[in-house]
């Protein structure tokens, strides 16, 4: 017989709770999935507590909902959109919701180690 797993981020098996957002973890099937909600306003270097300026977690995810940015040092910025599939990688960023809409995206790479203690990210 074979095993079928069916998981909802309505109910996490962790969430973290960041100044004006959440991201939620699920892992199933080997894989630790991640769900960002951030609110109008929120802005990953002042937001996510880190001794780090910059999140250096490689991301790929799927924008839901919203719209964000990531922003980097050599001033390039990339702003993620509804439908989005996006790769961010190790590279140091910072991210902020833009527009009056809460964003949300799905992490299916870094979420093990996004704003989690020592790490911050965004996206």
């Amino acid at each position: 017989m074979i095993d079928v797993i069916l998981r909802r981020f309505e109910e996490p098996d962790e969430v973290r709770e960041l100044e004006l957002g959440r991201f939620e973890v699920v892992r199933i099937g080997g894989l630790t999935i991640g769900r960002a909600t951030y609110q109008p306003g929120w802005k990953w270097s002042e937001h996510v507590p880190s001794e780090e300026p910059l999140c250096t977690v490689e991301h790929v995810g799927l924008v839901l909902r919203g719209s964000a940015t990531a922003a980097f040092p050599d001033g390039r910025v990339v702003e993620l959109r509804p439908g989005d599939l996006f790769h961010i990688p190790p590279e140091p960023h910072d991210s902020w919701v833009v527009g009056d809409e809460p964003y949300v995206s799905l992490h299916f790479l870094g979420a093990d180690r996004y704003a989690t203690d020592g790490h911050r990210g965004v996206t």
